[in-house]
C-alpha cells in the first residue's frame, strides 16, 4: 500500500476518534458510508481441539465450532440509520445510558492497509482503547482489534463496515453505549 494512502487512513481514524471524544456525533455520521454495517463482536475463549484441557467426544463437532466467527451472534449490529437514530437520542437528553454523559478517550493503534475489493476501498486492520467514565470513580475500559473497510469519497474516506472484536469475554461495564 501506498504511503500516501496510509497516511490518509491513519488522519482519518485519527479525526474519527477526536469526533467521538468530544462528542461531535452529527460530524461523526458524516464519515458512515449510506450502507454502512457495524458489528461489535466478542472474541471467543475456547479450547482449542487439541487441548488436553477438553475431552471432546466428536473432534469433528469441535473443528466445525472453532471456525464459526462470521456466523456468532454480535453483541451489537447496527446501520448508519439505526446509528443516526441512536446519536439523535443522545441529544434529547433521554437517554439514561448516557446520563451524566461519558467522557472518553481513544487511542488507535497498529493500523494496517491493504487494497480493498474495488479500486476505491481499502480494508484497515487496528487496534484500539476506548477509557470511558462518566464522572464517578466508575471507568469502562473496552479493548480490541478492529477490521474496517474504507471506501474513498469525492471528500474523504467514509467507512462502509467495521467490526470491532472486544478482547473480553465478559463486560464489566453496565452497558455499550459508546461507539467503539
Amino acid at each position: 500500500m501506498q504511503d500516501d494512502t496510509l497516511t490518509s487512513v491513519q488522519l482519518f481514524l485519527y479525526r474519527e476518534a477526536r469526533l467521538l471524544d468530544n462528542r461531535e456525533f452529527r460530524q461523526w455520521l458524516e464519515l458512515l458510508h449510506e450502507d454502512l454495517r457495524y458489528r461489535i463482536v466478542s472474541r471467543r475463549f475456547r479450547y482449542p481441539s487439541s487441548s488436553k484441557a477438553l475431552a471432546a467426544k466428536d473432534r469433528a463437532r469441535q473443528r466445525k465450532i472453532e471456525g464459526q466467527v462470521e456466523n456468532e451472534l454480535p453483541l451489537m449490529e447496527e446501520t448508519r440509520n439505526s446509528l443516526a437514530l441512536r446519536v439523535e437520542r443522545l441529544e434529547t437528553g433521554m437517554a439514561w445510558a448516557e446520563d451524566p454523559p461519558s467522557t472518553t478517550r481513544r487511542t488507535i493503534s497498529n493500523i494496517e492497509v491493504e487494497a480493498g475489493g474495488s479500486g476505491a476501498e481499502v480494508v484497515v486492520y487496528s487496534n484500539y482503547v476506548v477509557y470511558r467514565t462518566r464522572g464517578g470513580p466508575e471507568a469502562d475500559l473496552y479493548v480490541g482489534g478492529r477490521e474496517d473497510v474504507l471506501r474513498r469519497a469525492d471528500d474523504g474516506w467514509r467507512i462502509a463496515r467495521r467490526k470491532a472484536v472486544l478482547d473480553q469475554s465478559s463486560l464489566s461495564a453496565k452497558n455499550i453505549s459508546t461507539f467503539l
